[in-house]
C-alpha cells in the first residue's frame, strides 16, 4: 500500500510537516531538493526547481478582513525589498520575486503581524472566504466572520492537519442574500438558507474551479456550522484518498462513493442527525461601485489593476481609510472594499476596469504561458464593465481565473493553428453561477487574441440587441438551449456575414435537425455546408481556420488579415 501512494503522500510519511517545520531556521533557501520544496508550501512559501531563485510567499486573510495597520506594513516590506503584490482569488495577498536570501526574514515579519502565511499552499485547508459586505451590507442576515475565525484559529498551526490533508480544501460561507461574487466553487460551501422561520446554511459540496458545488440537502443553524466544520475536515483527513493526484479532491471523492457515502463519513465524526435542507436564499443582484450600508453609511468598491497593486497604491489607500475611519476588506473578485464612508463620494480613483474580471496570476505563476492580466487588454472592458458581465480569465486549465464559473470564461493558451498568431484563449460561455445551477461550455478550442476583442465584442453585442440586462438571465433563457458546437457556427457565421442575427428563444433544447434548419434559413449562401454532415464540428473548424488564419499558413486562407493591436 505504501508504494501505490502518491509522492506527496510519501514525504508526508516520512515526516511530518509540522516536524520539518522545527528546523525551519536552518533551511538552506538556495539548495531546496524536491521534498523541501513540498514542506515549504504549507507555510506559505512556492518555489520550484526551475525557477529555483525566485520564492512566493502567500499570506492568509481570513474573511478578507486586513487592519489598515497591517496593509501599511505589508507595503512597507514590498517597498524596501523590491517585490511584486497582487491579490487572490480567494481574498489573499501573494509577494512575487523574494530573493533566497530574504525568504526567512520576509516570512517572520509577515507572520509577526497578527496574519498567518500558514497552510496558504499545499494540502491544507486554504484561506476561508466570504463576501466583502459581510455583517454590513444591505443584504446582510447573518454575520459570519465570528465562524470564519474560529475555523481558521482550528485549522492554522493544528498538528494534525498541517499538510496532512489529502489534497487542498476550500471554504465559502455567507450569511447574505445576494453576494458580491458567487461561492460554488469551493469544496464545501455554505449558503444562507431557511427553515420553519429560522436561518441557517444549507451545505454544499464538490465545488472546484471547474465544477460546481452540490447541495448535500443538509441545513445548519449558526452555531452547529463550526462542528460540522470539524467533522467534515476530520472525514476528509481519514477517508480522502491519497493515491493519484488527479483523484483527490472531495469533487473526486464524491464521484468515488457518492454524497450519501461522504455524509456517512461526516455524520460518524459529528455525532448528530442531520437536518434535510431549508430554502436556498440567495438573490441575484447588481452590486454599484457604491454600496449603502446596514448603518446608512456606505461601501466603495475599489478596482484593482486586475488584482496588482503598487506599495504606494496601498500606502494610498490605508492612509485614505484611516482618515475616514473606515474599514479595509478583500473580495474573492480581487477588488478592495473600503467600508463605512459618510458618503458616496471617495477621492480614491481605481486603476482598471476590473470589478467583473478575475485574472489568474499569469506568468507569475509557472504554469501560466502567457501574463494574463495584460492580456486582459484584448478584451472588451468598456462593454463588458457597461452591462457588469462575469469573466474569468486562467492562464491554464487549473482555472485559477475560475473561468468555467463566469458568463465569459477564457484560458490563455499557445497555438499554431492559425499561423503567426502568438496564441491566444479557449472560450467559455454561459454559467449559471449565481445559484451554481452549471458551469460554463466551451465555445471555442481557441480564439486568437488578435481577433479575441472581435469575437467577443459581437457576442456581447449579440446578447445586447436580445433585450436583456443582465447576462446570466440572456444564458439561462437562449444559450443554455443550445448545443456548444452549433453556438460556435452561429457566432462563426455572424462574423462572417458581419450580421448580428439573434437567437429564438426556447423552452428547452433542440435536436440538431432544428439547429441545422435555423443555421438554413439564415446562412445558406455561406461556405461551410460542405462540412455539415451529422455535426457541426467539422463546419466550426473550417470556418474558424478561414476567418483567423494568417496569409500563406492555411489552405483555407483567402483575404489578408488585419491586426490590430488593442493594448
Amino acid at each position: 500500500m505504501e508504494n501505490k501512494l502518491n509522492k506527496r503522500e510519501r514525504y508526508k510519511a516520512q515526516l511530518k510537516p509540522i516536524d520539518y517545520y522545527k528546523d525551519f531556521e536552518n533551511i538552506d533557501f538556495e539548495n531546496l531538493g524536491e521534498g523541501d520544496r513540498f514542506y515549504l508550501q504549507d507555510f506559505g512559501i512556492f518555489n520550484t526547481d526551475f525557477l529555483e531563485d525566485e520564492f512566493t510567499l502567500r499570506i492568509r486573510v481570513p474573511g478578507g478582513r486586513i487592519s489598515t495597520e497591517q496593509f501599511q506594513k505589508i507595503a512597507d516590506i514590498v517597498q524596501e525589498y523590491d517585490l511584486t503584490i497582487i491579490l487572490t482569488a480567494r481574498g489573499g495577498i501573494q509577494l512575487h520575486d523574494i530573493e533566497a536570501d530574504n525568504v526567512l526574514e520576509i516570512h517572520k515579519r509577515i507572520n509577526a503581524l497578527g496574519i498567518s502565511t500558514w497552510q496558504s499552499f499545499g494540502d491544507n485547508v486554504r484561506n476561508i472566504v466570504t463576501d466583502p459586505y459581510d455583517g454590513c451590507g444591505i443584504y446582510s442576515e447573518i454575520e459570519v466572520y465570528p465562524i470564519v475565525l474560529q475555523m481558521q484559529d482550528y485549522i492554522v498551526k493544528n498538528p494534525r492537519y498541517v499538510g496532512m490533508l489529502p489534497r487542498r480544501i476550500s471554504v465559502g460561507i455567507s450569511g447574505n442574500r445576494a453576494n458580491v461574487t458567487s461561492f460554488f466553487a469551493n469544496d464545501i460551501y455554505f449558503a444562507l438558507a431557511k427553515k420553519e422561520n429560522q436561518l441557517g446554511f444549507n451545505v454544499y459540496m464538490g465545488g472546484k474551479n471547474t465544477e460546481v458545488a452540490q447541495s448535500a440537502d443538509i441545513f445548519l443553524q449558526k452555531d452547529e456550522v463550526f462542528d460540522f466544520f470539524k467533522a467534515f475536515i476530520e472525514a476528509f483527513y481519514l477517508h480522502g484518498s491519497r493515491f493519484s493526484r488527479a483523484k483527490t479532491r472531495i469533487f473526486h471523492m464524491i464521484e468515488d462513493i457518492g454524497m450519501d457515502g461522504l455524509k456517512a463519513f461526516i455524520q460518524k465524526e459529528y455525532k448528530k442527525d442531520f437536518q434535510g435542507e431549508g430554502e436556498l436564499i440567495l438573490e441575484k443582484k447588481e452590486f454599484s461601485k457604491f454600496h449603502k450600508l446596514k448603518d446608512k453609511r456606505f461601501g466603495f468598491c475599489y478596482q484593482t489593476d486586475f488584482s496588482r497593486l503598487t506599495a504606494d497604491e496601498i500606502k494610498d489607500i490605508a492612509l485614505y481609510a484611516t482618515k475616514n475611519s473606515a474599514e479595509i476588506r478583500f473580495g474573492i473578485d480581487q477588488n478592495i472594499y473600503i467600508i463605512g464612508l459618510k458618503e458616496p463620494s471617495t477621492t480614491l480613483n481605481s486603476p482598471a476596469l476590473s470589478e467583473t474580471i478575475i485574472a489568474c496570476a499569469g506568468n507569475l505563476c509557472p504554469y501560466a504561458v502567457w501574463s494574463i492580466k495584460d492580456e486582459t487588454s484584448y478584451l472588451p472592458l468598456e462593454k463588458i464593465n457597461k452591462y457588469r458581465i462575469q469573466v474569468g480569465f486562467s492562464g491554464c486549465a487549473k482555472g485559477c481565473g475560475r473561468h468555467r464559473h463566469t458568463d465569459i470564461g477564457l484560458i490563455g493558451l499557445k497555438t499554431n493553428n492559425f499561423g503567426d498568431t502568438e496564441g491566444g484563449a479557449r472560450v467559455f460561455l454561459g454559467a449559471l453561477h449565481s445559484d451554481g445551477k452549471s458551469v460554463s461550455r466551451q465555445l471555442f478550442s481557441m480564439v486568437p487574441f488578435v481577433h479575441l476583442h472581435k469575437v467577443l465584442s459581437l457576442i456581447i453585442d449579440l446578447f445586447e440587441k436580445s433585450g436583456y440586462t443582465n447576462f446570466e438571465e440572456y444564458a439561462n433563457d437562449i444559450l443554455i438551449h443550445y448545443s456548444e458546437d452549433f453556438l460556435s457556427l452561429w457566432i462563426l457565421a455572424n462574423l462572417e456575414t458581419n450580421s448580428y442575427i439573434l437567437l429564438p428563444k426556447l423552452e428547452n433544447m433542440q435536436n440538431f435537425e432544428y439547429e441545422k434548419k435555423l443555421l438554413k434559413e439564415e446562412f445558406e449562401d455561406l461556405d461551410f455546408w460542405q462540412y455539415v454532415d451529422n455535426s457541426f464540428f467539422d463546419a466550426v473548424s473550417y470556418l474558424s481556420k478561414k476567418l483567423w488564419t494568417v496569409e500563406g499558413e492555411d489552405p483555407h486562407y483567402k483575404p489578408k488579415i488585419q491586426r490590430t493591436n488593442f493594448r
